[in-house]
């Protein structure tokens, strides 16, 4: 499904335009039309949809990323997708955390697919550890701090250890797609929360546990 459907090192120098962005909210995935509408790219389809809510429309940048800048509510998001793959993102994060301006990571939001929650399930949090997922390790690798916010998709578990890749990097049969749909939109909807509230009513909201459907 296209997109259109839904602390820095010493002695490095920022490279921010503008004003910095209220927030920075990076949607995760492999770019490619191959790897469209598979459960790893489920942030980036989130990321997708809130541009598309707000006006927006992701183009490249030089920050190895698609990009766009919408104003929520009067206040200014920027919007990103990396275009290195999973296991590089953080190369791209890094540069649009310099690019908007975010000293302070509890302004940086990273929506990702989440094995470990059942699909279309979605959870908010701060921090917190890497659950093996390679596009979190790279983040954090480049950022040396993993205090980030995170919108958790839940894609469901693999059926053995062995098949993780194969099940992240395909497109779900149709009732898990449904249901990847219903939790993108509400990542897409927590981010919203987020900036409106603050992430402590984001998790109130989203946290519950509810089955999705």
């Amino acid at each position: 499904m296209p997109l259109s459907r839904r602390g820095r090192r010493r002695g490095e120098r920022a490279e921010r335009r503008g004003t910095p962005a209220d927030l920075l909210v990076v949607g995760l995935g492999n770019p490619g039309p191959e790897y469209e509408g598979t459960r790893h790219n489920v942030g980036a389809e989130a990321v997708g949809l809130l541009a598309e809510r707000h006006g927006g429309r992701l183009r490249k940048s030089k920050e190895l990323a698609l990009v766009d800048v919408v104003r929520i509510d009067g206040r200014q998001v920027a919007l990103g997708f990396p275009q290195t793959f999973m296991n590089e993102s953080g190369q791209s994060v890094q540069k649009l955390v310099r690019r908007f301006g975010i000293a302070d990571l509890t302004r940086l939001v990273v929506i990702h697919d989440e094995l470990d929650l059942p699909p279309g399930r979605i959870k908010v949090k701060v921090g917190g550890g890497l659950a093996g997922h390679n596009g979190l390790r790279s983040i954090t690798s480049h950022l040396h701090s993993a205090d980030f916010l995170r919108v958790r998709i839940g894609v469901g578990k693999p059926p053995s250890k062995e098949h993780g890749a194969d099940h992240v990097l395909r497109v779900p049969p149709g009732r898990d797609r449904d249901l990847l749909e219903q939790g993108i939109v509400e990542a897409a909807d927590a981010v919203e929360v987020i900036l409106a509230g603050g992430v402590s009513r984001a998790m109130e909201q989203f946290n519950a546990d509810r089955t999705p459907g």
